[in-house]
């Protein structure tokens, strides 16, 4: 029983970390990334809608995305949506393809930025923390029930803090990657 609850507890911060990957990609480095748009909701015919589902995203070159709207109609919203959002960034468009040119940061903008993902790791942290406090709740309810001893609560205890560490580290590894992508001029 104590064995399905530590792999559920592994499944869950697993998750987390994958969670908190997705949000690293949704912030703005000196490079063009099509997942800097994933967050963009466009108001199309009244109704948000996700930018990835109105549009293709592609990166032609290093600092530069593409927007090819499906519908032509939906140009003006999906422009007004970028240009609305807290990308900071100037969207142009041909007719045909709203261009995205990426400029390069400043030094402030990077400080915003390393604070942001900093915010984020920690919403991270918090998630796999969060695991291991159900997870050690209800192997404590298991113990009250009288179905798990509590040696075997205690040991399961520690393998869950063994996990629970390994995966703040893996985000710590992550926040740094990303802090050093930010900062690299």
């Amino acid at each position: 029983m104590e064995k399905e609850l530590l792999a559920d507890a592994r499944t869950r911060m697993d998750k987390a970390i994958v969670a908190t990957k997705n949000e690293f990609n949704t912030v703005r480095s000196g490079r063009a990334s099509t997942a800097l748009l994933d967050r963009i909701m466009v108001d199309y015919y009244g109704i948000k809608t996700p930018l990835k589902q109105l549009a293709n995203v592609a990166v032609p070159e290093p600092r530069l995305l593409t927007v090819t709207p499906y519908d032509k109609a939906a140009m003006k919203s999906i422009e007004k949506a970028i240009r609305e959002s807290d990308l900071g960034v100037n969207p142009s468009n041909d007719g045909q393809v709203v261009r995205l040119p990426i400029p390069h940061l400043t030094e402030e903008r990077r400080r915003e930025l390393v604070k942001l993902v900093r915010r984020l790791a920690e919403d991270g942290r918090v998630a796999v923390r969060n695991v291991r406090r159900d997870t050690v709740k209800d192997l404590r309810e298991l113990t009250k029930e009288g179905v798990v001893s509590e040696d075997a609560v205690r040991r399961s205890e520690e393998e869950l803090q063994k996990a629970t560490d390994d995966h703040v580290h893996q985000i710590d590894e992550l926040l740094k990657q990303k802090e050093a992508e930010i900062l690299e001029v």
